[in-house]
Parts: structure tokens; sequence; C-alpha cells
């Protein structure tokens, strides 16, 4: 049996981006999370994906296990990483994410947007990994890559270097019971 506390999104900044809808819940062996990415697609953004550049979100997350008379243990880090590309000569977009399943093709790009922007069912931590009884939290985090290009292109290209940033820090606590 498996109880759990959300703490709404205890961030650390007000920031566009931002997530919202933020809920860890246990899957049959391990701890999922599910949550939306708000704001995440800004016009330049939108524009370079249309002309065929890739952008690249990473969702990073750290489980830690609270201890009350020392720091708290760090159990693991995990980045995965979600690109959306557009395809000129197939009027599509790909859609993957390392580590799950195979990549996603979309017609039409508010629901690539929203593919991108949903984060349904990401794995967290497997159950052996946590102790029963024991109390953790997980911080989570989107960032939107600069996307690297060729030779002298992000000259050519500058507002590529305006897809820099990143989410606040949000810490949703837990108890594996």
């Amino acid at each position: 049996m498996m109880t759990m506390t959300v703490a709404a999104g205890e961030a650390r900044a007000q920031m566009d981006p931002r997530m919202t809808d933020i809920l860890v819940t246990s899957g049959t062996e391990e701890m999922l999370l599910y949550a939306r990415l708000v704001d995440g697609f800004k016009k330049e953004m939108e524009e370079a994906i249309l002309a065929g550049v890739p952008a690249v979100f990473t969702i990073e997350l750290d489980v830690y296990q609270e201890r009350p008379y020392f720091w708290d243990r760090h159990i693991l880090h995990r980045e995965i990483r979600r690109t959306i590309k557009y395809d000129n000569l197939k009027k599509s977009f790909l859609i993957a994410t390392n580590g799950l399943g195979q990549p996603a093709i979309l017609t039409n790009f508010e629901s690539a947007q929203k593919a991108m922007a949903e984060l349904n069912g990401i794995p967290v931590v497997a159950f052996s990994n946590l102790s029963k009884g024991e109390r953790y939290y997980v911080q989570v985090r989107v960032k939107i890559d600069r996307v690297r290009l060729p030779f002298k292109m992000e000259y050519v290209l500058f507002f590529v270097s305006l897809w820099d940033f990143e989410t606040p820090l949000y810490k949703i606590r837990f108890a594996y019971e």
C-alpha cells in the first residue's frame, strides 16, 4: 500500500514557462509523474520548428529520501529528453522521447505542441529503490534546450538563442507504505 501527499508546486520563482497539474502516483512497479507544461512554446520557437529546426525539452528528475536529522539522501537523478521535429516533405511532426517507446508522428502543430507539453506516466523511480514506511520527494523541472546548429548558422538564426530557458524547480512529496 502506498500513500502520498503532493505539495502544490513549491517553486523557487514564478517564471514562464511553468508546470501545472503535477502529480506523482504509483504504477505497477514504479512511481509515475504526470504534469503539464504551460507557455513552453514562444512565437520564435514555433516559427523555427515549422522551418525544420528541432526543439528539445529535457525533464530533470531528482528523488530524495527525507531524513529528519541528516541531509536528505539523494536516490537518483534522471534526465528525459523529448524532441519535436517537423518534416517539411511529409508535413508531419515527429516527437521522440529517449528511453520511452516509439516516436509519435502527428500531422498538426497544435496536437504536436500538446504532446510535447503533456508529461503522462513518466517513470520516476522503481519501488525496489524505495523503503516501506519512508518519506520521499521528487524535484522536477523542464529545460527547453538551446539548439546547436552547424557551422555559423546560429548567427543567421539568432532567435534560436532565445530558447534557452527552464521552469522553476518543483518539489512533490510522497510516502511509500
